[in-house]
């Protein structure tokens, strides 16, 4: 190990550390949604649409957590969201109410998930390794946020077997507490460098925002993770219980989560490995159509364990697979920066797009008893998303921020 790789490999383990766990808890909320409904005598729709809060407040706070990181370094950023994603996790199980279980589970987790995942962890990573390394960089980040919902969600089903869904809900909102250990590695590497200090820091976000939509391939990247949102969040959200609507254990609903993980582990990892020298936009189109393919083939044969297995495996892989090619584009487009904010604008239709999933899913079930049409709106929308990455230009359009220096 050279000494380049001593000095950014604390940074790289303590950051996966922290996304493991911050995203394999936030993978497992769907576990809890046919047994605490069941148990607040709730439709699907009222845990459904609080989750759906859950992933809309993701993407809102991740633009304001990604403005203050700018602005103002790690440190506090990363401290708030672990308050808040222990306490709405803790207090989510005391949740007897629409408007209690949309501020806890919804708001509070919300505001502790956009605090401590992706949206701080990978534009760290890119501050902190050579521009060579970048993309391996963002595929190990990534990549962990799989590993952790391969190894936390089973971990969570196995709580909520032996204590029941109140009790583990406690128990894991406490152990979140454990992502503290992560952060001071992480705490120099936000906000501007020394470098950036020389020139004007009283830049108005607003104009860097404003200026960064003129782009016509930052607005396509836009509107085109609003797919992969989608996907991600229906999935995780409802499919466990669409298992058990099918006649399968809850056991089954979990190992479907956790193998999408195991496999994207690989799939986000090579995304991130093949992006640094490959067309990512050409990645995207591809991995978009893909989910399309997989979704349409699931829906077009009986479900049994093997197809479930089957899906699941091949979603794995193209899961969090667009995360590297995104993240990398951002970086391409207008530097590192303003990276954390304009990926955070990204990332929030991202989350536009996980509401939609997660609540209509919900409210589509409540109505009809059936998710068919929310499987069918995402091969559509697949394709979609095929079309708008394709036609992305790829080069630096830094220039087009200059404006804002002025």
């Amino acid at each position: 190990m050279n000494k380049n790789q001593v000095a950014y490999m604390p940074i790289i383990i303590s950051g996966c550390a922290l996304v493991l766990l911050s995203f394999g808890y936030r993978a497992g909320f769907g576990l809890f949604l046919q047994p605490m409904s069941e148990a607040r005598e709730w439709g699907r729709d009222v845990l459904a649409l609080a989750l759906a809060v859950q992933n809309l407040a993701w993407g809102v706070f991740a633009i304001i957590a990604g403005g203050l990181v700018d602005k103002y370094g790690n440190l506090k950023v990363l401290s708030a969201g672990v308050f808040f994603y222990a306490v709405g996790m803790y207090a989510m199980a005391y949740s007897t109410s629409e408007l209690a279980i949309i501020s806890t589970a919804g708001l509070l987790v919300g505001a502790g998930v956009a605090g401590t995942s992706f949206g701080i962890v990978l534009p760290a990573f890119a501050r902190a390794v050579p521009e060579e390394k970048q993309g391996w960089a963002l595929g190990i980040g990534t990549a962990a946020g799989s590993i952790g919902q391969f190894l936390v969600v089973p971990f969570m089903q196995f709580a909520v077997d032996l204590f029941g869904w109140f009790q583990a809900l406690q128990y894991i909102g406490l152990s979140a507490f454990l992502m503290t250990l992560f952060i001071l590695p992480l705490a120099k590497y936000g906000g501007p460098s020394e470098q950036e200090k020389e020139f004007k820091t009283s830049i108005p976000l607003l104009s860097v925002v404003k200026n960064a939509f003129k782009v016509r391939a930052y607005v396509l990247l836009v509107f085109g993770f609003y797919v992969c949102g989608f996907h991600l969040a229906f999935i995780t959200v409802h499919m466990p219980s669409y298992l058990i609507d099918l006649g399968f254990s809850a056991n089954i609903g979990a190992w479907s989560i956790s193998l999408i993980g195991l496999c994207n582990v690989f799939g986000a990892y090579y995304a991130g490995v093949i992006s640094a020298n490959k067309s990512k936009r050409k990645m995207l189109a591809a991995i978009y159509a893909g989910r399309a393919g997989a979704i349409a083939l699931f829906l077009s044969f009986p479900i049994s364990v093997v197809s479930v297995l089957i899906f699941s495996a091949a979603m794995g892989f193209l899961w969090l697979a667009t995360v590297p090619p995104t993240s990398a584009l951002v970086a391409q487009f207008f530097g590192v920066r303003y990276m954390t904010l304009l990926y955070g604008i990204v990332f929030f239709s991202h989350q536009v797009g996980s509401f939609t999933g997660i609540w209509l899913g919900g409210r589509l079930y409540e109505d009809s008893g059936s998710y068919d049409g929310v499987w069918i709106a995402g091969i559509i929308l697949g394709l979609i998303a095929a079309g708008l990455h394709w036609v992305i230009t790829e080069k630096d359009y830094s220039d087009r921020l200059q404006p804002a220096y002025s």
